[in-house]
Formats: structure tokens, sequence, C-alpha cells
């Protein structure tokens, strides 16, 4: 497995990139365009993702680490509800909502199975990635 020495080798945070390319075409669109408010929500939810992978990179800590993973899986919740929305609202078709909600179902799946890994990490005193001289320390995925 590959050492994650950087929040762009998280592959929850590349998948998290793709959703938000993603929504961003799609909500570019139409009368979807034009519903500023659930436009702005989704895309603002679905960066929430990238961000909060990124952020809890940076942090000290596996501890600090989960929390922001976790704030990005509930992230991945809300783009998938407001999907539906845009469903509803008839704004995309019902092959763009089976894409977008999978591309955010594998985001959250990834972020998740990450999660678990730190919580069940031998050294949830120090951030996987910080000694890479360490191996103990080097977190993959």
């Amino acid at each position: 497995m590959a050492k994650i020495e950087r929040f762009e080798d998280i592959v929850a945070w590349q998948k998290a990139r793709e959703l938000v390319k993603e929504v961003y075409r799609v909500s570019n669109d139409g009368r979807f365009a034009k519903d500023y408010g659930l436009r702005d929500q989704l895309r603002r939810a679905a960066v929430s993702v990238m961000l909060n992978i990124a952020e809890g990179f940076a942090r000290k800590t596996n501890k600090e680490f989960i929390q922001f993973l976790v704030i990005a899986h509930g992230s991945t919740a809300e783009v998938q509800s407001a999907l539906y929305v845009a469903l509803d609202q008839e704004y995309i078709r019902h092959e763009q909502f089976e894409s977008l909600f999978k591309y955010a179902d594998e985001t959250s799946k990834l972020i998740m199975g990450f999660s678990n890994y730190l919580r069940n990490s031998s050294t949830n005193s120090k951030h996987i990635a910080l000694n890479s001289t360490n191996s103990k320390n080097t977190g993959t995925l």
C-alpha cells in the first residue's frame, strides 16, 4: 500500500474531488443553475467533504483527524439528500442522480473505512503521516 504523505494521497479525498467536479458540472445547467439556494447548498456540502478531509489530515492527532472525517461523512449525506431535492424538482435526470449519488456513497464508504483504520491504529497519539520515517506512523489507503 502507498504511504500517505499529503492529503492529495488520500483516496477518499480524490473521490470527493471527483464528486465536487460533477456536482459543479451538473448544477451549472438549466433551471438548476437558477435555484441559487439549492445549487449553492449542494456545492457547499460537496466542497465540505474535500475540505474536511484535508483539514483533518493537517491536524496533529488521529483523534482530531477522525473528527474531521466524521464531519466529511456527514457532508456526503447532505449531498445525497440535496440530490433528492434536485431530482424531485426535475433539475437532474435520474441517470445523473444515480451517478452523483454513487460518487457520494463511494466517498462516504472510503471516509468511514479510513476513519475505522485510524481508530484501530496502534498509534492514536500521533498523526499517521507526520513521521514518515517511522512505519508505525505511516497510514495507507
